[in-house]
């Protein structure tokens, strides 16, 4: 007895009632909603060890700044549920964690600062922490405000040229200022007007980033086009070295008139990532490198604050009372934390100069240890990874090319930072994303997160379905006849 033949392709027999519809596409915001309430509690419970290792009775402060941070993410987990659904649910919460944490020691340091002026007869001077909410919320308001602008991050690229062109403007502004107006510990950095400041280094950066990566793949073809082969390595041709010369000089520009070593190094090095990434040539990396040591050297010898740095990285210690003061505090801090830290509320963060901005990280390895400072490195690590893979994941080279480098901004940040208290590298005045006091970086980076998170949306979101066209029923198809013999036409 034979055995039966395999149905064909096309004959495949329907199971008895039809096939189930496909499963709807998840969108994990539900997820989402539950790391953010985890965020929530966990930022409330540390306020609340804050208060109690202080001493301090327990006051509406802690209920306040509780449920300030609540009701914000609350608003931005609706934002994002209505207007980028499929958008990856670790963004948003890992940025609340970090937000928060930074929102905890801010208020502990305004703790330590309090009590330090009554034991001194001093004044007390206003706490910081109610205006780190503050800025918290007109972040994410802007969060908000991009998530319902942007309807597609692609329309970007259309004014890339506009928004490069106010990127550099803005970071040439405060050059041009007096030093009244714009300087601060000797960077001019800032617009001081009476009642309001702001550090448009902080927007520049994001506006140059969605330039660089419109020009990237605009122009892609004069980064790839063959050059000289040396040593296994292919170099571009030295007409086609315009750009990255142009941002170098900028970079070099941003140093000498402005003082402001970390904006220079932060800009230049996510641009040579992202030439790197739109051409896979090692040979810009070593192109830029070059140029990157080259510009040091200069610094060095021509600016006297450059060269003090570079000494006092060296030896912080020859000179303590006066510039290697700050370094060398950051270090006491980071020994005294050791591995577990001595506890929310029971180091000594307050004697590190600029704790709530500069140097936010030396207060987390004092208070929460070596422990704790690697679970914050750690989320920053989580962070950047899920940008880079948004950019793996989404269709087009301009989102590739700027959610790449909108993540490798956030790592080269956090490096520079974390390189610079623990003295790894010279400190170049960078804040911490996310954690650290102030208005300019916290609402600049929501922004980016914004960006972050609509291409994430994009990367995520399922295929849109082609629709069939609609056929005529068969009793009102035309009637047509075919001549036995005929042949079809070739």
């Amino acid at each position: 007895m034979s055995a039966p033949a395999p149905p064909s392709a096309g004959a495949f027999p329907s199971p008895p009632g039809g096939f189930a519809p496909a499963p709807p596409p998840t969108t994990r915001r539900n997820v989402e909603l539950l790391l953010l309430a985890f965020a929530a509690v966990l930022t409330t419970v540390s306020l609340f060890l804050v208060e109690a290792s202080q001493e301090q009775s327990l006051t509406w402060d802690i209920a306040k700044y509780g449920a300030a941070y609540l009701a914000l993410f609350g608003v931005a987990h609706l934002a994002v549920r209505r207007f980028a659904p499929f958008a990856d649910p670790l963004l948003l919460p890992i940025v609340a964690v970090l937000n928060g944490i930074g929102l905890v020691l801010i208020h502990r340091l305004d703790l330590g600062a309090a009590q330090n002026a009554r034991y001194n007869s001093w004044a007390i001077p206003s706490p910081d922490a109610g205006h780190q909410i503050m800025w918290t919320a007109l972040g994410t308001i802007g969060f908000i405000a991009v998530l319902v602008i942007l309807r597609d991050y692609r329309t970007l690229a259309r004014y890339s040229y506009t928004l490069g062109l106010i990127g550099l403007i803005a970071l040439m502004i405060p050059a041009l200022l007096p030093s009244a107006y714009s300087e601060t510990n000797g960077a001019k950095i800032w617009i001081r007007l009476p009642g309001f400041s702001v550090q448009p280094g902080e927007f520049s950066k994001l506006l140059l980033i969605i330039f660089f990566a419109s020009v990237l793949v605009a122009k892609r073809d004069l980064f790839t086009t063959a050059g000289r082969h040396m040593l296994g390595m292919e170099f571009p041709r030295a007409r086609d070295l315009g750009p990255i010369l142009a941002v170098w000089v900028v970079c070099i520009g941003v140093l000498v008139l402005e003082k402001d070593l970390g904006t220079s190094l932060l800009i230049f090095s996510t641009v040579l990532v992202m030439l790197y990434i739109a051409t896979e040539r090692v040979g810009w990396l070593i192109i830029g490198g070059g140029l990157l040591a080259i510009g040091f050297v200069f610094a060095y010898n021509a600016f006297g604050h450059v060269r003090v740095r570079v000494h006092t990285w060296l030896d912080p210690f020859s000179d303590y009372n006066n510039t290697g003061y700050q370094i060398s505090q950051s270090l006491f801090g980071l020994a005294t934390g050791g591995l577990a830290g001595t506890g929310l509320g029971n180091g000594r963060p307050n004697q590190v100069p600029f704790a709530k901005t500069d140097f936010i990280v030396t207060t987390i390895g004092e208070e929460l240890g070596l422990i704790g400072l690697t679970a914050v490195l750690v989320l920053f690590l989580v962070l950047v990874v899920r940008g880079l893979r948004t950019a793996l994941a989404v269709r087009d080279s301009f989102g590739k090319l700027l959610a790449a480098g909108l993540a490798f901004t956030l790592a080269i940040q956090l490096f520079v930072v974390v390189g610079g208290v623990t003295k790894l590298i010279p400190l170049t005045g960078l804040t911490t994303p996310f954690m650290s006091y102030g208005g300019s970086s916290l609402l600049a980076n929501y922004l980016l997160l914004a960006v972050l998170i609509k291409i994430s949306d994009a990367a995520r979101a399922p295929a849109p379905s082609r629709k069939k066209e609609p056929q005529a029923p068969l009793a009102d198809a035309p009637t047509e006849l075919f001549r036995k013999d005929a042949r079809p036409q070739e």
